[in-house]
């Protein structure tokens, strides 16, 4: 019965690195007053950024690209998306940049919406929550712990961050924001009840789904409402999201290749987690420094002290933004892809849960 086995991994995995991490990066932000400063640091843009926040893009290899089974399965869509992202961003970023980074940033902000729904109905699987009332309801209360903090930051001119450029959120009338937090608060008071409720009669208490909707309901309300730092949100919104993501990858990887011996199977070793993540931010370093050196300018530090003194053509950014952009935007496409428990990911549910599932698995 999954209701015996509530976690995904084990309860020290899924708190160390599924459930704890956006919990942890509140309470850091909540008591280090130096990660509540204005802009991100360097530093703080090396670790969280760079490291985590492009480094859980390429995370994404392991599962697609780096495993010939799924390659081979899936090799039109893996070979296609890529090509497919480019000239769909070429053809935006033609309409102007704002156009193209505000299309990408409402396509970011959905690709993070969903994959804490996702967590969200993989533990009410493992929990054998089965009911339709809860499942409505869990499925309000994650999308309103999200989607509050985003009409309030479309309703407010004065948050000091944007989500990839200025300006690339549009603007909505200040009463939406009072509007919602209305809804906001009715629904996770009544999803709090519930919870107490199901423990007062014997229901259980799944604590892989509150942790999931606590902790991100911590992330978005005190990195976008709460706190006005554009530190405090890259810190809450970035370990949030990419350490859980990550993590994910690992334990998939670790499961099915454990007894192929080839350098999948080693790299996917607890002993060997330096490397795992290490190749990530390597290729994130060399992303980012193509980033800098033709687009930004602004950490040439962190990439040999390159800054060389040319300016490069729009029309050559009208290729060349939308091409740096494609690991991104691949990800996001084939995230809706890989992680879906219809049957057409064979082995998935094994692979993730350490053993035989049963067809009523999560949809998400």
């Amino acid at each position: 019965m999954t209701a015996n086995r509530p976690w995904i991994a084990s309860r020290g995995f899924d708190l160390g690195l599924i459930v704890g991490p956006p919990l942890m990066a509140v309470a850091l932000v909540l008591a280090v007053p130096a990660l509540r400063t204005g802009d991100t640091p360097v530093w703080a843009w090396v670790v969280f950024v760079l490291a985590i926040d492009v480094g859980h893009v390429y995370s994404s290899l392991y599962r697609t690209y780096f495993d010939p089974e799924e390659l081979e399965r899936r090799r039109q869509l893996y070979l296609l998306t890529p090509l497919f992202c480019w000239i769909a961003g070429v053809v935006l970023y033609s309409f102007g940049a704002l156009v193209f980074w505000r299309i990408l940033a409402y396509v970011a902000v959905y690709h993070f919406v969903r994959q804490q729904f996702g967590f969200v109905m993989v533990y009410r699987h493992r929990g054998g929550e089965r009911g339709v009332f809860d499942r409505r309801l869990d499925k309000a209360t994650i999308y309103a712990t999200m989607l509050y903090p985003l009409v309030f930051w479309h309703a407010d001119d004065g948050r000091q961050f944007a989500w990839f450029v200025q300006g690339d959120f549009l603007s909505l009338p200040a009463w939406t924001g009072s509007l919602a937090i209305w809804l906001y608060v009715a629904i996770l008071a009544v999803f709090a009840g519930r919870q107490i409720q199901r423990f007062a009669t014997g229901g259980g208490v799944n604590w892989g789904k509150i942790g999931i909707v606590a902790g991100t309901a911590a992330v978005w309300f005190v990195g976008i409402v709460f706190l006005n730092s554009d530190f405090a949100f890259t810190v809450t919104n970035v370990v949030a999201h990419g350490i859980p993501y990550m993590a994910l990858v690992w334990l998939y990887g670790r499961r099915k290749w454990a007894a192929e011996g080839s350098w999948r199977t080693w790299i996917h070793r607890p002993a060997a987690a330096v490397a795992f993540v290490g190749l990530l931010v390597s290729l994130a370093w060399f992303e980012e420094g193509l980033w800098d050196v033709f687009v930004w300018r602004e950490n040439a530090a962190v990439f040999g002290g390159w800054n060389p003194n040319f300016v490069v053509p729009e029309m050559a950014l009208n290729l060349l933004v939308p091409l740096l952009t494609v690991p991104q935007a691949t990800h996001y496409v084939i995230d809706g892809w890989i992680w879906k428990f219809d049957g057409s990911n064979p082995g998935l549910p094994e692979y993730l849960f350490g053993g035989r599932e049963t067809a009523d698995a999560p949809t998400a």
